[in-house]
């Protein structure tokens, strides 16, 4: 099994690596990074419905779409991650949840501190979650990846992640909030995220064959580098690849409450109809229209704003308002 420690930090180029791991490399591997300050969303979630998005904007968080199900994550440098990348010629072999923790349960255990593995995929201590895990199999090979909250801000997490549950109708997988804790609180001694890292890739070198280390050759990084500009930069792959859903939402402005309602697919806006109490002067009617077909991307929607004299259309609304109520 080749052992990869990788020291990027840029979260579109860290998602790439995961699926270069799975798709390039023959042999099985192991694999820890980190992520600077990200949400990695599943790739059947709304990614909008799961964020939100002014935090998102002034904090300047990296929103990127992963492989494989499951909820929303927050990554920041006190969160260390974990993938492990398997072959096997038995299909019922390969989703298994409890094998691909088992030796981050292993290490805590060695130091003290009473980790067990919870539920569908998660892993807690004294009843609280530090980890979740997802997996991805195409034909005979699965990519089990996982989170490890570590030294991680939480009111980060919270803030990055709170979403108003009522502006999104749709079916996509809908992460559910748990009580969560630091790893780092819980050791008998302290350590540093690295050190901890450290003591995972220790166990697993001493207890499965054939490990080996890994670095990438500049092979390796160019094609991870462009699987990162063809996809996992990509607005098509983090936000319009989510599925189809209705928004509603409701903003109070200078000119009177403004009130959006769209029919998104695709990412695409099909159908919007703005409403309230404010004065209009010509027929708004022009702008709804001009507004179909463009993708649901604030840089988009303010190019097609930006065609019309606002002034001439609503009393006292803004592009910042109208932007406001579609986000």
């Amino acid at each position: 099994m080749l052992c990869i420690k990788h020291r990027s930090t840029d979260p579109y180029f860290n998602i790439a690596t995961d699926e270069f791991i799975f798709k390039h490399l023959k042999k099985d591997c192991f694999m820890l990074w980190q992520n600077d300050n990200a949400i990695i969303v599943g790739k059947h979630q709304n990614a909008l419905a799961e964020i939100n998005l002014d935090y998102v904007k002034e904090h300047d968080i990296k929103v990127v779409r992963r492989l494989s199900g499951g909820g929303a994550v927050y990554h920041d440098m006190g969160n260390l991650n974990f993938t492990f990348t398997r072959t096997s010629d038995q299909e019922n072999d390969l989703v298994d949840f409890k094998r691909y923790t088992q030796p981050i349960i292993a290490v805590l255990q060695e130091m003290g501190v009473n980790a067990e593995f919870s539920g569908r995929n998660d892993i807690m201590i004294e009843g609280k979650k530090f980890s979740g895990n997802a997996e991805h199999v195409f034909k005979n090979k699965v990519m089990h990846h996982g989170t490890l909250l570590f030294s991680s801000n939480m009111p980060n997490i919270s803030g990055a992640l709170k979403i108003n549950p009522l502006k999104y109708k749709d079916r996509a997988v809908k992460s559910v909030p748990k009580r969560v804790t630091n790893i780092q609180d819980h050791l008998p001694e302290q350590m540093t995220v690295e050190e901890f890292a450290d003591r995972i890739m220790d166990y697993i070198v001493r207890n499965y064959e054939d490990c080996r280390p890994y670095e990438f050759t500049e092979e390796d990084l160019a094609k991870i580098e462009q699987i990162k500009k063809d996809k996992y930069q990509t607005w098509e792959w983090n936000f319009g690849y989510s599925p189809n859903y209705n928004f509603k939402q409701g903003v109070k402005t200078a000119g009177g409450l403004l009130e959006m309602n769209m029919n998104v697919e695709q990412g695409i806006i099909q159908e919007l109809k703005i409403q309230g109490d404010f004065f209009h002067i010509r027929d708004i009617s022009e702008i709804e229209e001009a507004l179909k077909d463009t993708p649901h991307e604030e840089h988009k929607i303010r190019e097609v704003l930006n065609q019309f004299n606002l002034a001439d259309y609503f009393k006292d609304i803004s592009a910042d308002d109208l932007i406001a109520a579609m986000f």
